[in-house]
């Protein structure tokens, strides 16, 4: 259990581990290339262990140094692994490598914990089959251990019944350009975390494959082709950037996060002009974003159906603003690592905030950090709980978080790094 020490003041320049979106996405582009990829300042975590290893299991090699990770693309071959693939509680590496698995020639059997296989991934099954790809459920839920049957995708036309997970339509694209042939695809619904599928096709811009698609991310056209090897420099990760502006937002003071960049190829960097809406101060400096506090927030209204990692961060935030803070279209949170919606608001309740739940949204009644007091915070195994309830325990005595080592899926040295902000 860790507790958390409130601060009077903070004045920091932080920076953050490489993005785990833009690690896993250029793992996967990288593993298909035909040849050796250079990946500079990739995320090294639980998940992103889970991905790379899975790839050795398919027969691509990952050379993990500290600093630069080395892959050795061969073209799109996929080899079947010698065991099942287990992938822990990592929802992008299932639902990505089930893609890539689909592209070789033998059987698959993917499986991850508890909480994994009780994760949705039917859509994504169902338009793998559209693509001649033999899959299903062990336990018939929809949900993994996935068995396959694989012998590469046919191509042409399918659907993704539902866009409710971007992870589901980003999987598709990657190995689209291995299909037999050029490949078209269609998503009924709205598509929600649209900037991670824009992330996804900038990915494979940069690794040589450009794919027609309209406005809204609902039909793609695919074409035929390799991805190139390349020398690829990820961004540092936004979604746990987000912990250290929000610290400098409810404390009043500065911080600055080095390795964001303006303009980001990051949907969660949307947080921050979401925190100057509520009265913090924001300004560019030199690769990064420095945020400033300020003395009196103020809630707000917004749809977060774009940026659902970092909902936790913004309630927390809420607490401590004035007035009603209401987050819209968010029930994509309720398959996550955990319910995150009623998580969230559960473990703000323990701490004294008015809080209200509906299927799809939730309000948090700000009283500037008034009434609140310490709580020992349940992180339900996940990552993002425990950094964002980390943030309330720099205003408030007596924050004890539970599981704290479950940061390690994500960011391993967080607790080294907030600590530096004293």
């Amino acid at each position: 259990m860790k507790e958390i020490i409130p601060v009077s003041s903070i004045d920091a320049t932080v920076l953050v581990p490489g993005s785990k979106s833009l690690t896993q996405r250029a793992l996967i582009a990288a593993a298909l290339a035909d040849g050796s990829s250079t990946l500079i300042g990739p995320l090294a975590s639980e998940d992103t262990s889970y991905t790379s290893k899975a790839l050795e299991q398919m027969g691509i090699g990952v050379e993990r140094g500290e600093e630069v990770w080395i892959v050795h693309g061969k073209g799109g071959q996929i080899a079947p692994p010698e065991k099942e693939i287990f992938l822990g509680n990592n929802g992008t590496a299932t639902r990505f490598l089930t893609s890539v698995a689909a592209l070789g020639h033998g059987p698959f059997r993917i499986d991850g914990e508890e909480r994994m296989r009780e994760r949705p991934i039917g859509p994504l099954m169902e338009a793998l089959v559209g693509w001649g790809v033999d899959i299903r459920s062990v336990e018939g839920t929809g949900c993994p251990p996935l068995q396959l049957a694989s012998s590469g995708l046919s191509g042409g036309a399918t659907v993704l019944p539902e866009g409710q997970s971007s992870q589901y339509l980003s999987s598709l694209l990657l190995v689209a350009p291995y299909a037999v042939a050029p490949a078209t695809l269609t998503v009924r619904g709205e598509v929600l975390s649209k900037p991670y599928v824009a992330m996804t096709l900038s990915v494979m811009s940069d690794f040589g494959v450009d794919v027609d698609c309209n406005s809204d991310f609902t039909s793609f056209t695919i074409p035929r082709g390799k991805y190139r090897a390349m020398e690829y420099q990820i961004e540092g990760d936004a979604s746990n950037a987000s912990y250290f502006w929000a610290a400098a937002a409810i404390t009043g003071g500065r911080v600055t996060v080095a390795n964001v960049p303006v303009p980001s190829l990051q949907g969660d960097a949307g947080l921050v002009p979401l925190l100057a809406r509520m009265g913090c101060e924001v300004s560019r400096d030199g690769d990064g974003i420095t945020l400033q506090g300020r003395d009196r927030l103020e809630g707000i209204t917004v749809d977060m159906g774009d940026m659902p990692d970092v909902v936790p961060t913004l309630a927390v935030v809420a607490a401590f603003a004035h007035g009603k803070t209401v987050i819209k279209n968010i029930a994509h949170l309720r398959i996550k690592e955990c319910d995150r919606l009623s998580a969230v608001l559960t473990e703000l309740g323990k701490m004294g905030v008015k809080v209200e739940e509906g299927p799809d949204f939730m309000v948090i009644h700000g009283s500037g950090g008034e009434g609140m007091h310490g709580a020992e915070i349940e992180t339900y195994k996940d990552h993002r709980m425990a950094m964002s309830f980390a943030v309330a325990g720099l205003r408030v005595p007596g924050v004890l978080i539970q599981g704290e080592a479950c940061v390690g899926k994500s960011f391993p040295d967080f607790w080294e790094r907030f600590e530096k902000l004293r």
